[in-house]
């Protein structure tokens, strides 16, 4: 089958001559049906039945909105929903299963959260005929006597009763009025909301306002309200986005309990794979074309279905899904940094309320970059805005003054301006340099972003944005804060190496903080290592190199990890185990021979 896609968001006939209608060699034979402009605002319509799938129209359109995909005849029978005429196509569903975690790992745009929308009975499918409203009886018609079928005959009469989690977080403290406290006792209707506050460690904000919490603590006030409530199927949407790597396993730990103890099942979309590995039982790949199509592959186990993804291959349908393997080293990439100093920074600390931080002198090189690590609410944004200037200190004085560019944890999204308005505005002829359209434009794919308005970028897109709008600047140190939130595992890699590579060819520094262990290890030269009372102390030293800096990390979060024998990708080990007391015993926590695959 053929399925032609127009990205209405970025079809822009105003600014071009309509190049797919006039190269397309259909339509020069005088069948003008082939594509044509439509009644929404004059936007391109191709017809699948007259396509004949020659890819011109892809080459010519300047704003890449066309996609022409040719996919197996049997696909067709799979087809699930579409969103309109030449509109993203998605096939094949999961069926969630009591007791178990079952997982979805893939890219963004690629219809994971459209998934979610029609398990939970939000959005009915149409299986492709978007001309007539969907029903349930043509759904459970198609699928009678199959076990999605069973399960949507439950969702379409009310017998599964479901609960989201969504995926941004941070809109909550908009959406959602009082204090913590307060939508607890709402959602409490497992009897459970005092522990999970003690859990996800919220005693010290559950008067707040919801409106006042940070990232870390809405992710977490938004899992304990989805694990409060009474539910057969529980969907977690992207759990780990601004949690450190504690909080992110004590949010797995109770996922896990809720359906092993519980017997309740659990769907999740989560990107972290280190998190991935230890909370799911089984995962299905979700893979595609972003904004095109995405197509559900059968359960594998976890470990396995990990693996397939950072191979890019499934060898048994003999499909390729990523031109490229996504590969981890067993031991540090780089040793100790040498080079020119860029910036000494002496002790320093940091009154703010009751909360203090105090810092080791240090200093950061040329070249280098520097990952922080630790705890949230320990001081590393604090620390990275006094180096910024944004912040002063309450003891210590930075005695060099350097150029510095920042992107802060929270982007703001509330601009109305395109993406490329705002890059014009903000990085004048900088924006049309080779330098930026080679190193960062391009592997951070922003021309597709060009012509969407700022305020309606998703996460991942503002995210991607804001890293450019970072790097792009002219600035002796980078300072970036948590650019993998939001970023699925491709990008992450891409972002890491995009980062890296500017720095490179620059002769720049950066420090980067991060909760994504895998992301600091491909990016890192060195770290520094956050540790304390989170709210009321945070104590920073550093940098070290690689090794030394993760195994301090590791030991003070009280993990290990060994290293997958195929793909050697860090796996966490469980507690006690044979690898992590022998790990332990070497005080090595994660660059270690003596990790094979088996516990």
């Amino acid at each position: 089958m053929r399925i032609a896609v127009v990205e209405k968001d970025r079809c822009q006939p105003k600014k071009c001559q309509y190049e797919c209608v006039t190269f397309c060699p259909v339509v020069r034979q005088g069948i003008t049906e082939c594509i044509q402009p439509g009644p929404d605002q004059g936007k391109a319509i191709i017809s699948e039945e007259l396509c004949i799938g020659c890819g011109i129209c892809i080459n010519k359109c300047p704003f890449d909105a066309i996609h022409i995909t040719n996919l197996p005849e049997q696909l067709e029978e799979d087809l699930m929903h579409r969103y309109g005429e030449n509109g993203f196509t998605l096939f094949r569903l999961p069926v969630p299963k009591a007791g178990r975690v079952i997982g979805l790992l893939g890219p963004n745009g690629i219809g994971k959260t459209t998934t979610i929308r029609i398990l939970s009975g939000q959005e009915v499918p149409n299986m492709g005929d978007f001309e007539k409203k969907p029903t349930w009886d043509a759904v459970l018609s198609k699928y009678a006597g199959t076990e999605l079928g069973d399960y949507l005959g439950r969702v379409s009469k009310g017998g599964v009763k479901t609960v989201v989690k969504p995926q941004y977080v941070d809109k909550l403290g908009r959406a959602v009025k009082g204090t913590v406290r307060d939508l607890l006792a709402k959602a409490d209707e497992r009897k459970v909301a005092d522990k999970l506050v003690e859990t996800f460690e919220l005693g010290g904000v559950v008067d707040r306002e919801i409106g006042h919490l940070s990232g870390g603590e809405l992710q977490r006030l938004a899992i304990a309200a989805a694990l409060a409530r009474e539910a057969d199927v529980y969907f977690i949407d992207e759990p780990s986005s601004y949690l450190d790597i504690h909080q992110r396993l004590k949010v797995a730990r109770a996922i896990r309990d809720l359906a092993e103890e519980d017997g309740k099942a659990v769907v999740v979309i989560e990107h972290d794979l280190a998190v991935l590995d230890f909370l799911a039982d089984n995962v299905h790949l979700v893979y595609g074309r972003e904004g095109a199509y995405g197509i559900v592959t059968l359960p594998r186990p976890v470990r396995t279905a990990i693996n397939v993804y950072l191979s890019g291959e499934m060898r048994e349908e003999n499909i390729r899904f990523r031109d490229s393997v996504i590969e981890f080293e067993e031991h540090p990439p780089r040793h100790q940094w040498t080079g020119t100093s860029l910036i000494q920074f002496p002790h320093l600390e940091k009154q703010q309320g009751e909360f203090h931080l105090a810092t080791g002198a240090g200093e950061i090189k040329q070249g280098e970059v520097v990952g922080i690590v630790g705890p949230n609410a320990t001081g590393k944004t604090t620390f990275v805005k006094m180096l910024a200037g944004a912040e002063k200190p309450t003891v210590g004085e930075l005695a060099e003054s350097v150029r510095v560019a920042y992107k802060p944890q929270y982007v703001k999204a509330d601009i109305p301006d395109t993406v490329e308005t705002l890059f014009y505005t903000a990085l004048g002829k900088e924006y049309q340099s080779s330098f930026f359209q080679n190193e960062i434009a391009r592997p951070l794919a922003l021309k597709r972003l060009e012509q969407k308005v700022v305020s309606e970028l998703s996460g991942g897109e503002l995210q991607r944005v804001a890293i450019a709008l970072c790097l792009g600047k002219d600035a002796e140190l980078y300072l970036i804060d948590e650019p993998s939130a939001y970023l699925d595992v491709d990008q992450r890699m891409v972002a890491a190496r995009t980062i890296r590579r500017a720095m490179e060819k620059k002769g720049r520094s950066a420090l980067v903080v991060d909760h994504d262990v895998y992301f600091i290890d491909v990016l890192c030269d060195s770290l520094m290592v956050f540790g304390g009372k989170p709210g009321r102390a945070g104590v920073g030293s550093g940098p070290y190199d690689l090794r030394e800096g993760m195994n301090q990390f590791l030991k003070d979060v009280d993990i290990t990890f060994r290293r997958d024998r195929e793909t050697l990708r860090p796996r966490v080990n469980k507690p006690g185990s044979r690898l992590d007391r022998e790990q332990r015993s070497l005080g090595e926590y994660f660059y270690t021979k003596v990790g094979s695959d088996e516990e």
